[in-house]
């Protein structure tokens, strides 16, 4: 029998590194920026054309690499940050593993300009599919300068998946925010399609977060600084009232690495427990400094999870942390005794006497006593004379209101078949309908003439052929909604309503470039936006219709929805931007509805092709048949 096992070539095995480490251009941007980080860079430019998918160019002024380095750089597993598996518990730098340039180099057409700054010519290399195609000296500033282009161009698979433009630029933002919130000591720059979109230079790290998303989060913040001998705690939490369901901002560092880590967010969100709403999360900017022995970060190949040795322990630091914070900036509600208003206490004596109250009455007072005037008592008090007889003819009165009236139904089945009157038609055809009950399909019949009941602000009770049908007010007018916003957006009708002082969206560049990407939809449905510059938009006019509704943060909950969605197909766009309206337009639970007002929604609700159900898939009525009711009288 032949062997069958054999060692793959390296082009494969990199392709094969590459899918874990590089799954978009944003990958590309994290490994570069972070081995500019390694290699002592101060200044970091990131040029992209294309949200990456054509070219990517990032130049630093570090340290460097000789020819041979420069070379090497490209092998897999080579790297200057360990040398024995110890170094793995001792990490102080970004990247380790030597994977990262062998996998670009393997999915990519890669150019790297290099220069030390003990050397007077640099080194030009040229790489495509883990092929080398050219290695000359040049003339080069100090550091390094990587081009990459034409990301996935020998995996057409994987270039097929990538998404939008606009999605891949808000991730290369996002990764971008991730390593420049670490590093203030760094200054960065990034320009999209030659716009500048990021310019930072060194500052302290409060004002790095106001460079990144903007002066008013300055007020929100308050200071973290807590160390301990396990661990060191710095940064900022957000004040309990800038809470928010959605677009926060959510920040966990490690010895300066971004991390996720669950655990850690359920300590934060305690110290706010019964300070901010149920499902709203809230603003941070959290900081540890461990030993680097007690964490491994090797358990994830984009190194975003981080694994601790001492997690309960931490947990209980972070969360006492952010409670002191919250007590030591006045977050949390006191009680306030004034001072001004209390009575003065005098000091107590021990020589003084208190006397006893004394207790003053009439002596000559008698309940049956009648005065000259006719009045019961005597002496100087008084009484009206009571009317006895009135007071015994009320209760005469209660008697006959608690006596049992005749049952209204019977009362009505003979005044009705006695005159003949319609109403008695109706009825009889209601019975000979529920003969043969058409149980709800698609489209109940609602009998003609019905008053719609109302149940708890939340239910709408109206009669069927088929029984009783209720119906959840609130999902019917989203499922009502729904519909018109989504005719108005395909058929680009809907009517603005311009605002008398128009308000200002600020936003950071991540969702800037989501605002754009979907501003088309916007204006159709009814929203006027007028570009400030710099994230800021004024809105000038808002849909007809939705009046009362904060329309900043009903816009910034559109945006989040479609990143987290993370659509690109124009109708799922248009679809979330719809449904995030209907939500915030439609009736509440509790409105109080007149009869005229439920017929229309009702109307209205059968008029929609599926008024069975949500578009989001929830119930939106339900039928309960005559036959059931009438079980639950046996």
């Amino acid at each position: 029998m032949s062997d069958i096992i054999h060692l793959l070539p390296d082009s494969v095995a990199n392709q094969i590194a590459a899918g874990e480490v590089i799954q978009r251009p944003a990958s590309v941007i994290k490994e570069l920026v972070e081995n500019a980080i390694d290699a002592d860079a101060r200044n970091i430019h990131v040029l992209v054309t294309d949200a990456g998918k054509t070219s990517i160019q990032v130049i630093d002024d570090g340290k460097g690499m000789s020819e041979t380095d420069a070379r090497l750089s490209f092998e897999r597993h080579a790297t200057s940050k360990i040398r024995e598996a110890a170094d793995l518990f001792a990490l102080r730098t970004m990247g380790f593993r030597g994977e990262a340039l062998a996998s670009i180099a393997a999915v990519a057409q890669v150019e790297l300009k290099t220069r030390p700054e003990s050397e007077e010519l640099g080194t030009k290399l040229v790489i495509a599919g883990s092929t080398v195609e050219s290695q000359e000296a040049v003339s080069c500033s100090k550091g390094s300068n990587f081009s990459v282009k034409n990301l996935f161009f020998n995996v057409p698979a994987r270039r097929k998946f990538l998404k939008a433009n606009s999605t891949e630029l808000s991730n290369i933002l996002a990764e971008f925010e991730r390593i420049a919130l670490v590093h203030p000591e760094v200054a960065f720059s990034l320009y999209s399609n030659d716009s500048e979109l990021f310019n930072l230079p060194v500052s302290p790290l409060r004002q790095r977060i106001m460079a990144i998303f903007g002066k008013k989060l300055n007020q929100q913040l308050l200071n973290i600084d807590v160390n301990t001998t396990m661990v060191k705690v710095s940064g900022y939490v957000a004040k309990p009232e800038t809470a928010r369901k959605k677009g926060s901002h959510q920040y966990f560092f490690v010895n300066g690495r971004y991390m996720r880590h669950p655990y850690f967010h359920k300590a934060v969100m305690e110290a706010y427990e019964q300070l901010i709403p149920a499902g709203e999360q809230i603003s941070y900017f959290i900081y540890f400094e461990v030993d680097p022995a007690n964490i491994d970060v090797n358990i994830h190949p984009t190194k975003t999870e981080i694994k601790f040795e001492n997690e309960q322990a931490i947990w209980q630091i972070l969360s006492a942390s952010v409670k002191e914070s919250l007590g030591k900036f006045s977050a949390i509600p006191s009680i306030d005794f004034d001072t001004e208003d209390m009575p003065d206490i005098p000091a107590f004596e021990q020589k003084t006497t208190s006397e006893p109250p004394k207790v003053h009455y009439n002596s000559d007072y008698n309940p049956f006593k009648v005065s000259a005037g006719g009045s019961a008592g005597g002496g100087s008090y008084s009484r009206s004379k009571v009317e006895w007889e009135d007071l015994y003819g009320g209760l005469t009165k209660a008697s006959k209101m608690n006596n049992p009236m005749p049952e209204p139904e019977m009362e009505w089945e003979d005044s009705a078949v006695s005159e003949g009157t319609p109403v008695m038609e109706e009825k009889v055809e209601m019975v000979t309908s529920m003969a043969s009950p058409t149980l709800y399909a698609s489209e109940p019949v609602i009998e003609k003439g019905n008053q719609h009941l109302q149940f708890k602000g939340r239910f709408i009770l109206t009669s069927v052929k088929s029984g009783l049908m209720l119906i959840d007010q609130h999902r019917a007018h989203i499922r009502v909604l729904f519909d018109r916003y989504m005719i108005q957006i395909q058929q680009k009708q809907g009517v603005s309503q311009g605002v008398l002082f128009p308000e200002i969206l600020q936003l950071p560049a991540s969702e800037a470039t989501v605002l754009q990407s979907i501003m088309e939809d916007l204006s159709a449905v009814g929203f006027d936006l007028s570009n400030l510059g710099g994230g800021s938009y004024a809105i000038n006019g808002i849909p007809s219709g939705i009046e009362g509704l904060n329309p900043v943060e009903l816009l910034r909950n559109m945006l989040h929805t479609a990143m987290e969605k993370g659509n690109d197909v124009k109708e799922e766009i248009q679809n979330i931007l719809a449904l995030t309206l209907a939500r915030a337009a439609a009736i509440v639970y509790g409105q109080v509805l007149g009869n005229e007002e439920m017929v229309s929604l009702v109307d209205n609700l059968f008029a929609c092709p599926s008024p069975n159900y949500t578009p989001d898939g929830k119930t939106v009525l339900t039928t309960i048949r005559e036959e059931d009711i009438e079980r639950l009288f046996k």
